[in-house]
């Protein structure tokens, strides 16, 4: 198994960390989850689409921001920066001229990447399932509550 990955992390391991991190006071436990500060980084608009972009190597900025499209020069720069700043991507600038500066993903980032892959693979696996749950949840919800 690929060290950063979800099968490297072995089920006592992650119960173990769990329930310490459950004994912390609940004012101590929003800042100390590593899930929560994972979720705030591939939260955004757009990282996930990055890191998806760079799992096929590394790219110029100006790939980038072809290839996602609507994406604001400002807000592709927030995203890099904090993309690095996680260590999911490295950002080299090449000594030649016009400057040349590439972003590629991390072994850490290859790793979240694998993640994301499966995540995607879900969402779309069940997206009518979820759908069907949200029309169903909803009509319960359009009725007369006695209580």
């Amino acid at each position: 198994m690929q060290e950063g990955t979800l099968a490297s992390v072995r089920h006592t391991e992650v119960t173990g960390s769990l329930a310490a991190l459950l004994e912390l006071p609940p004012d101590e436990l929003f800042g100390a989850c590593p899930v929560r500060d994972v979720l705030d980084r591939i939260g955004d608009k757009w990282s996930v689409l990055v890191i998806s972009l760079l799992g096929a190597g590394p790219m110029r900025f100006m790939e980038l921001k072809r290839s996602i499209g609507l994406v604001s020069q400002r807000m592709l720069t927030r995203t890099l920066r904090g993309l690095e700043r996680d260590g999911l991507i490295t950002r080299t600038v090449h000594p030649v001229v016009p400057p040349r500066v590439d972003y590629e993903l991390t072994a850490l980032g290859h790793g979240l990447q694998g993640v994301l892959t499966e995540l995607t693979t879900w969402s779309f696996t069940h997206a009518s399932d979820v759908a069907s749950a949200r029309r169903e949840y909803d009509a319960l919800d359009d009725q007369p509550n006695d209580g």
